[in-house]
């Protein structure tokens, strides 16, 4: 699963509620250059990009993906659906 489908499953699926999903992402000049973005502040998800108010980030930079603790998405690691 690549990050776009694991968002838009995570987005769009009832069985989720996307305010809990935390997206880690490579953030040069942040402490450890990585952050968090929760799900209530994505407003779209792109072809490439996740959308915010204040920012875009290309998925490329995302590094995982979590869902009430559950690990849905590792780019370094397993991606799996649980």
């Amino acid at each position: 699963m690549n990050v776009r489908e694991a968002l838009n499953m995570l987005k769009w699926k009832k069985e989720f509620d996307f305010d809990k999903v935390e997206i880690w992402y490579i953030d040069r000049g942040a402490p450890g250059d990585t952050s968090v973005l929760k799900g209530a502040d994505v407003e779209r998800i792109g072809r490439s990009f996740i959308y915010t108010r204040n920012k875009t980030i290309p998925f490329h930079r995302v590094i995982k993906i979590i869902y009430m603790d559950k690990i849905i998405f590792d780019r370094f690691g397993t991606s799996k659906q649980e």
